[in-house]
């Protein structure tokens, strides 16, 4: 037995590179959840109630269960229920795409809502770590983690776990991680390559059903594999065991929108209420870039990061190191730019872009799944510099994102304050537990009866008109 200690630095550098991208995610979740929560826009308030409502067992609401959940989540004169449709049936459904319910109920029930996007953070990041590391070499995950979990946008959403837009984002940058390690690790065995491209497409799936336009985002996947499959060996059984994934989830999705809106290309939306415009486009690009350079710094250093991979391939035209690096930078570029210029279009946010600081967090939340495409493209140009110079540029981002955080927090928009019952705890907590706040699962009788909704039966007042309103989401 050799009890002699590893003389090479590189030996003990291995050992730091997973301990400082854990101590990274580390910090990020104490940031997180050393901020007591709130409830800032009518989302927060649609997507509450739709945990609730399916950690009872129910998608769909009849009149009198709705108006009872809506009582009970108004208890501290909170808005109750916002932004849910009332279809034609007699049911109610929140107009929100259907996903992040199912993702987020098991935390509910378990008291832990708040750790519902952090969870999927971790996700993310374990994505990111290995996708990064396999790319670009050591330290090259580290840093990924460090960008993605450091700024601005991401502090504050995984702070808000009633929405789902950090836990989306980190699905998509798991698979996006996940999918960047299988390209590139061609020395591994192929079962290992299809299980974890077959986890990646999972994520994606799950993005997808939480939002439906990450099906940019899986669509990119899906192209990427098809153009770049026979180069990098990826076996014809694993193309097809991927295939009937997204087919199954495909299907899946187009059944259950039948099922709960009445046709298989509808959603909670009314007709016409999202809507993309190119006319939109410019009044966007005119106003976006301060929102997203305040609360997204590091997709300046992304795009530094491709420029360089796209310079570099052109210098070095036929070495197979800088045309794998070329495409590989280009897939994640059409993730990140493709999903952006989709939003730059988008006709609701050219009309509440307009206005100050105070609405950044209203309008950036679509731009975030692209999160992770960022964080793997500046990991790219920060393995391009100096370590020393790295890191204080993402010093530099973690005291922005600090700071930008506070400052988002703090712009309710009138829909501002906290919630969650029994104690500091608030929202998931132990301390909540039985109260009448939200702050886990529903006190006992809260619905009519024991953890239940009142029977169909049972009549309530109607509630007053706008008590759920479906206008343009914020």
């Amino acid at each position: 037995m050799n009890d002699e200690l590893p003389t090479n630095p590189r030996s003990r550098w291995r050992h730091v590179e997973p301990l400082l991208a854990v101590a990274g995610f580390v910090a990020f979740v104490v940031v997180v959840l050393t901020h007591a929560p709130a409830l800032l826009e009518p989302d927060d308030y649609a997507y509450r109630a739709s945990i609730v409502a399916l950690s009872q067992g129910h998608i769909l609401l009849t009149n009198s269960q709705y108006h009872a959940l809506a009582r009970y989540l108004s208890a501290h004169h909170e808005a109750g229920i916002l932004q849910w449709h009332h279809l034609t049936s007699g049911k109610w459904i929140s107009e929100k795409n259907p996903g992040y319910p199912f993702f987020a109920v098991l935390f509910y029930w378990a008291h832990a809502l708040r750790w519902a996007p952090l969870f999927y953070g971790a996700l993310g990041c374990v994505g990111l770590y290995f996708g990064a590391r396999a790319w670009l070499g050591r330290f090259a995950g580290t840093y990924a983690v460090w960008l993605y979990c450091f700024s601005g946008a991401a502090l504050v959403f995984a702070w808000r776990s009633t929405m789902p837009s950090f836990s989306d984002a980190s699905l998509i940058a798991a698979g996006a991680g996940g999918l960047v390690w299988t390209f590139v690790r061609t020395e591994h065995s192929r079962r290992a390559r299809a299980l974890v491209g077959l986890a990646s497409f999972l994520c994606l799936e799950g993005a997808t059903f939480i939002r439906y336009t990450n099906v940019l985002e899986l669509g990119v996947a899906v192209l990427a594999t098809a153009l770049f499959a026979r180069r990098v060996r990826i076996a014809w059984r694993t193309l097809a065991l991927w295939a009937v994934s997204v087919v199954v989830f495909a299907v899946g999705v187009l059944l259950f929108n039948h099922w709960a809106y009445g046709s298989a290309t509808s959603t909670g939306y009314s007709a016409g209420e999202i809507s993309f415009s190119w006319s939109s486009f410019w009044p966007n690009l005119r106003l976006m870039p301060a929102h997203l350079t305040s609360s997204m710094p590091l997709w300046i250093v992304a795009a530094l990061g491709l420029v360089a991979l796209i310079v570099r391939a052109l210098r070095h035209r036929g070495e197979a190191g800088a045309s794998r690096d070329l495409a590989v930078a280009l897939v994640l570029g059409a993730g990140w730019l493709g999903l952006w210029v989709l939003y730059l279009c988008y006709t609701w946010t050219a009309s509440m872009a307009q206005g100050g600081a105070g609405v950044t967090v209203h309008v950036i939340r679509f731009y975030l799944p692209a999160l992770g495409c960022l964080a793997l493209l500046g990991a790219a140009a920060l393995k391009r510099v100096h370590p020393g110079v790295a890191g204080g540029v993402i010093a530099v981002l973690v005291v922005a994102s600090l700071f930008s955080f506070h400052q988002m927090a703090g712009s309710g928009g009138g829909f501002g304050g906290g919630f969650g019952g029994g104690g500091p705890g608030g929202f998931g907590g132990p301390s909540g537990r039985g109260g009448a706040g939200f702050s886990g699962r529903p006190p006992s009788g809260a619905y009519g009866r024991p953890g239940h909704f009142p029977g169909k039966n049972q009549r309530f007042p109607t509630p007053p008109s706008g008590s759920a309103p479906s206008g343009a989401p914020f």
